[in-house]
């Protein structure tokens, strides 16, 4: 019984050795200020650093007004990968989001952040008053 231990530590170790790791070029994406209903997408392009290949298992939101999407096939040593994320800008008003990634990497559950303001549509066209006709 002793000896089953030692493999299973052995292994564990051996395991965290070589295991898949990945580095985010940005963990926030700032939207700044943008106008409603402007192109909301954004992209979110990582390295997998690690010596085996990463598996972005699932990608979810804090909220609905947020899609991301991830990357289909294993991501390989060396190789970069991208996570898209649309947020609705129809929504006015301030947003901070959290988009969680879950992999096969060292860290299995990674946050990454958007945040912006969404400003309301300006109006260039001359609004007609009932006292003129102009």
């Amino acid at each position: 019984m002793k000896t089953f231990g030692t493999l299973l530590v052995v292994f564990f170790i051996s395991f965290s050795i070589n295991a898949q790791e990945f580095k985010f070029e940005k963990e926030t994406i700032d939207y700044g200020k943008i106008d409603k209903s402007s192109n909301g997408e954004r992209v979110f392009v990582f390295t997998n650093i690690g010596d085996q290949p990463l598996i972005i298992k699932n990608v979810q939101s804090s909220c609905g007004c947020t899609v991301p999407k991830k990357p289909e096939q294993p991501i390989m040593p060396g190789q970069k990968g991208e996570i898209k994320v649309s947020y609705d800008t129809k929504r006015v008003g301030g947003f901070s989001k959290t988009i969680t990634v879950f992999s096969n990497a060292k860290t299995a559950r990674k946050m990454i952040k958007i945040k912006g303001f969404v400003n309301k549509a300006i109006s260039l066209e001359k609004e007609k008053s009932i006292l003129t006709d102009i």
